[in-house]
């Protein structure tokens, strides 16, 4: 058998979304070049979640196996 693909757990993009989302966010004068950067940063996020989940799904059309980390320090099943 195939060894599985370690991919990030979704809830990794998830946490760093919310923080940034509300909690930079909020913390940034609203017109402020770091504004700019914040969004471009969230977009850029969205778009690696998004990859990322293109990445499975062509995963599991050639049938191989992915396994979600959810930390480095810990493998899967150990």
């Amino acid at each position: 058998m195939d060894r599985p693909i370690p991919l990030p757990s979704h809830i990794h993009y998830e946490l760093l979304l919310r923080l940034l989302e509300r909690e930079t966010a909020a913390a940034i004068y609203q017109h402020s070049p770091q504004k700019e950067q914040l969004q471009e940063l969230i977009i850029t996020l969205r778009k690696a979640m998004s990859q990322q989940k293109q990445l499975e799904e062509s995963c599991r059309f050639a049938e191989l196996p992915v396994e979600y980390y959810w930390s480095l320090n810990e493998k899967p099943g150990s």
